[in-house]
């Protein structure tokens, strides 16, 4: 059985009391105003601790016409998943702005019905580092993990998946001491090469109605490796007739051009990231020593780049950092072939 038809399987066999809420904060942009105002500000801090507070409920819940009641048998009745967790538009308001009860104990209270009724929640949290330095009366990631291991470690009422694509985000929460033994840590990572292999002779089966030959598979992971999307771009437009070569050249050149532009910019700036509040200047000399190390290297220690710098090229989607074995990998095949031809030795 090759690993889709697994997949596959796994889906169907989840159990019918298991159902999905999925909050996420892909499509929120928040601006961490509270920084920008003075203390004296005490109407303006109540204004925007409300709006704050009224953004991340309104991304947490999922907004009904209908009686919490009315939610509940329908949770009971269909086992589907939702986006985001499912309340009535009163109760919302009482939540925002009424604060007739604590969010969390809010939740606890939510779960706790749902459990006792026969089904088992499963959170899902996406883009979390989104709220990662927003205050409410003190940091609400903190609020939040606290509640999430509350909620799963002590009272056994939900599973909870916190997902995010920003590796500085995770080594953060990987190295909070809140967390320890807490926590499981798992990398969706790019497919290895057999499984990349598999996924092409997967998607051109079904729609080329062919395999490809097995040299034009190798040039395909040379080019893209085993990062789904590219894969999926790749074949979409063999598809509609383009040559395979034209597709992987054009998709290089792109990131040739985005890395060139980005090295000629650092002629005319000094790069600053914020390490432990420290404010760390780096210049383009150890962002090119960087970038050779991985002409002949698609992964690195951390150890082997200082930290501001590496710290920097993840902040431009050009690095990516494993916090669980302290690896730095290139962020794609695409962009590791484009450093080979660009970055001089």
């Amino acid at each position: 059985m090759d690993i889709f038809s697994i997949s596959k399987s796994v889906a169907l066999s989840i159990p019918k009391e298991y159902f999905f809420l999925r909050s996420s904060f892909s499509n929120i942009s928040i601006i961490n105003l509270a920084n920008m105002f003075s203390p004296l500000d005490k109407d303006f801090a109540i204004i925007l601790s409300i709006l704050l507070q009224s953004i991340f409920l309104k991304v947490l819940f999922s907004v009904k016409n209908t009686s919490l009641k009315e939610i509940f048998g329908e949770l009971l009745k269909s086992g589907l998943k939702y986006k985001g967790i499912p309340i009535s538009e009163n109760l919302l308001d009482e939540l925002i702005y009424k604060k007739k009860k604590d969010i969390f104990e809010f939740l606890t209270d939510y779960f706790e019905d749902i459990v006792l009724k026969g089904k088992k929640p499963i959170m899902i949290i996406d883009e979390l580092q989104v709220i990662g330095d927003l205050k409410i009366n003190g940091f609400l990631i903190y609020k939040l993990f606290n509640f999430f291991i509350d909620l799963t470690k002590e009272k056994h009422l939900a599973h909870v998946f916190c997902l995010s694509s920003d590796s500085l985000f995770i080594e953060k929460v990987y190295n909070e001491a809140m967390l320890d033994d807490r926590a499981d840590y798992i990398l969706i990572d790019d497919f290895d090469k057999e499984t990349a292999m598999g996924f092409i002779d997967f998607l051109t089966e079904r729609s080329l109605n062919k395999k490809l030959s097995n040299e034009e598979k190798e040039t395909i992971h040379y080019y893209v490796g085993g990062k789904p999307i590219l894969i999926i771009n790749v074949i979409d437009k063999l598809k509609i007739g383009y040559e395979l070569n034209d597709i992987l050249n054009e998709l290089l050149t792109l990131k040739i051009s985005q890395l060139k532009d980005f090295l000629r910019n650092l002629d005319y700036i000094t790069p600053k990231v914020m390490i432990e509040n420290i404010e760390v200047e780096i210049n383009k000399k150890d962002i090119l020593n960087a970038l050779k190390l991985f002409k002949e290297n698609y992964t690195l220690d951390a150890d082997e780049i200082p930290k501001a710098v590496y710290v920097y090229l993840i902040e431009k989607n050009i690095l990516f950092l494993n916090p669980m074995d302290g690896s730095l990998n290139v962020q794609s095949y695409l962009m590791w072939n484009a450093i080979r031809k660009v970055v001089k030795s």
